[in-house]
């Protein structure tokens, strides 16, 4: 048995009111642990990625994007959402090139985490890109307007720790890739961990 079976949620009907290009949205009855009734809307989301790229020389690769929603332009790790039978880490390369121009010689994957459980169900797959060789014939995605930046380790650490960077799957990636072992501090400088041979 499940030693958190108390907690649990049952659901006992689901109604789809919205079918997406990106994403769905559910509205679901639950029966709670107590007995009684509440409902829960759900955003269903098929799952993206987030690529940290890292060049020899300690250099990182983000980009500046407009984002809607906010209104602001945000930096940010490249990321972005699997296609239909595509797997994390095919997107990863994928996405890698076509928002950096980059190719990574090898793609090391950090886990995975839920960007807002409280209302959607959208995994994100981090990984950390190394061996950065240009792309070749990469295209752009037609629908994006993007700015790439190229930032020291020291420059992205003072970014997020100053406010630069506001990007929940960015900030998370980054404590992920530090957490680690990627990112080290050494006499107040960040730096690689030995133990990642880059």
């Amino acid at each position: 048995m499940d030693d958190h079976d108390g907690l649990r949620e049952e659901r006992i009907t689901s109604e789809r009111v919205y079918d997406g290009a990106i994403l769905d949205l559910d509205v679901d009855t639950v029966r709670l642990p107590n007995g009684s009734d509440s409902v829960r809307e759900i955003v269903r989301h098929r799952g993206a990625v987030v690529v940290f790229p890292m060049h020899r020389d300690r250099s990182v690769v983000l980009v500046n994007q407009f984002r809607y929603a906010t209104g602001e332009v945000l930096l940010e790790f490249p990321a972005g959402k699997l296609d239909p039978g595509e797997s994390p880490r095919e997107c990863a390369a994928r996405e890698l090139e076509e928002e950096t121009g980059w190719s990574a010689g090898a793609l090391h994957a950090l886990g995975s985490f839920y960007t807002t459980p409280g209302f959607s169900d959208e995994e994100l797959h981090v990984f950390v890109a190394t061996h950065l060789e240009p792309a070749e014939d990469c295209v752009a995605d037609p629908d994006e307007a993007i700015e790439i930046v190229t930032l020291t380790l020291d420059e992205l650490l003072a970014a997020a720790r100053d406010g630069g960077i506001k990007d929940g799957k960015t900030l998370t990636t980054l404590a992920m890739a530090r957490l680690q072992g990627w990112i080290r501090f050494r006499r107040g400088s960040p730096a690689y961990s030995p133990s990642t041979g880059q």
